[in-house]
């Protein structure tokens, strides 16, 4: 007699409660905990990425941040910030380590256009991006920012 095993995957579709603009951050941080989610394709927002302003993520506040490995391999370094005294410090202090790896900033927790452009000033040509950090923070665990992410870890 022979016994037949059957593998079967179940998959629950998403329910979009409220999309309020912005751009997909999934393209940045898709080798973080990545089990099988499908990437927006590039282009598939044609909005600006400030129209999704304020943004606020309530997991993540300024603070400390405990340096920790990671192994993310092939993910592009990026920089967590918010409108905010520590982010702005922190921005000034790392900018030329930001610049030389050419890392990507999420700018987590910002109310306005006027205080997003401050910070796009700031940052003197990096890439910002006004996003909701809360994947991000469930995903790595974080609850305060600034910090840098690369594909070895996280540091403040």
């Amino acid at each position: 007699m022979a016994l037949g095993v059957a593998s079967f995957t179940v998959q629950a579709e998403l329910t979009v409660i409220a999309d309020l603009g912005g751009q997909s951050t999934s393209a940045y941080f898709e080798g973080i905990n990545n089990q099988g989610a499908v990437a927006e394709a590039p282009g598939e927002r044609s909005m600006s990425p400030v129209t999704g302003l304020p943004v606020t993520t309530p997991e993540l506040t300024p603070g400390k941040v405990v340096a920790r490995t990671l192994s993310l391999p092939g993910m592009r370094p990026m920089f967590l910030i918010g409108d905010d005294d520590l982010s702005r410090r922190w921005l000034s202090l790392r900018r030329d380590t930001l610049v030389q790896l050419n890392a990507v900033g999420l700018v987590v927790n910002v109310a306005s256009e006027v205080a997003f452009n401050d910070l796009k000033k700031q940052a003197d040509g990096m890439e910002l991006l006004p996003v909701s950090g809360s994947d991000l923070a469930k995903r790595l665990g974080l609850s305060h920012y600034p910090v840098l992410l690369t594909e070895k870890g996280l540091e403040q």
